[in-house]
């Protein structure tokens, strides 16, 4: 039996204190229910809080400043200060001070979650263009990740309460999409598409659209060569594994007839293909999940949005759902460990 005796510590890097990220952080876990799923640590500063907590008047959002992970305070919202100094908080405004804190932010937290400090890691949004530096260029959350915690490949996943989308090619250019992809590649992601539905999600035969690369599924060859030489191939070699993998689908039409309905998760070639369908049917409630990695990792499924920072027009939505998702995940994998 585990000594822990607490729900799952989820962590929450702070992202750029001059988006909405801190606004919708604080308006999740403004709800003391957060308690019964989850203990809440954030990787930022007092005073960022502190300042938002009076600009969005949320006077009685209260919360315990700790030194490490060991101090963690139950049933309170917690933060670590990951510098000494706060930089100065300007909403809506990309500064340099903003970006080299977001980093540093997710820097100490993915310490925490790659040593098992806390049960899983929820990001609030960066800025790139303010996070990247020469000695450290930044593609994204996801590829950060899944670099610093030694995985070989990851799967960036797009979850909401009935739809789950994941993408074979992530941050790339649209013009690299074809040659980046390969049947080995295909495979790979429908491998660990199948064990995350499996193992994070809790469903013992799930079955996956495949979602062709060209205009109707490439038209038997006439409009793309693709789906003969990659994907249909790659579908048959997972079917004769016993695998339910289904495809590929013209990708024009399928959200329009819910086919997704039918399928515990569609797999995209690109970005835009998965996110697009996505966002339209689920953007207040999305949430951004990396699968196939040793730690659980979810992020909202929106950016800074400086046009609307400190203005407490944000919806907490995506964020309030990316927080209680990476809980339930925790619970699933750690059963009463997690629970106490």
């Amino acid at each position: 039996m585990s000594a822990r005796k607490h729900k799952p510590i989820i962590g929450i890097s702070i992202g750029d204190i001059n988006g909405i990220g801190v606004e919708v952080t604080l308006k999740a876990l403004a709800d003391a229910r957060v308690y019964k799923s989850f203990t809440p640590l954030i990787y930022g500063h007092g005073k960022v809080l502190t300042f938002y907590r009076k600009l969005i008047s949320l006077e009685d959002f209260n919360f315990s400043q700790i030194r490490t992970v060991e101090e963690i305070q139950h049933r309170k919202i917690n933060v670590i200060n990951v510098t000494e100094e706060c930089p100065e908080i300007i909403p809506g405004v990309e500064t340099q001070e903003a970006g080299k804190f977001a980093l540093e932010s997710l820097k100490v937290a993915v310490e925490d979650l790659k040593s098992g400090k806390i049960q899983g890691l929820v990001t609030a949004p960066v800025n790139k263009n303010n996070i990247n530096s020469e000695e450290l260029p930044f593609v994204g959350h996801t590829e950060f990740i899944t670099q610093a915690v030694g995985a070989k490949d990851s799967l960036m996943m797009m979850v909401s309460e009935d739809l789950r989308v994941g993408l074979v090619t992530g941050h790339i250019p649209l013009a690299k999409v074809s040659e980046s992809l390969t049947k080995e590649k295909i495979l790979q992601k429908t491998s660990i598409f199948l064990k995350s539905l499996k193992e994070d999600f809790g469903i013992d035969k799930p079955k996956i659209a495949i979602l062709g690369l060209n205009p109707h599924a490439g038209e038997d060859g006439l409009l793309g060569t693709e789906e003969e030489e990659l994907l249909k191939p790659a579908i048959r070699e997972m079917k004769d594994k016993n695998q339910y993998v289904f495809g590929p689908y013209p990708a024009d039409g399928f959200f329009g007839m819910m086919h997704q309905k039918r399928f515990d998760g569609v797999l995209a070639m690109y970005h835009d293909q998965g996110l697009i369908p996505f966002k339209s049917i689920a953007f207040s409630s999305g949430v951004n999940f990396t699968a196939g990695l040793p730690v659980i990792r979810t992020s909202p499924d929106h950016g800074t949005a400086y046009n609307i920072a400190g203005k407490n027009i944000a919806d907490e939505g995506s964020m309030r759902a990316a927080l209680h998702l990476a809980a339930d995940i925790a619970t699933l994998h750690h059963g009463e460990d997690a629970e106490g």
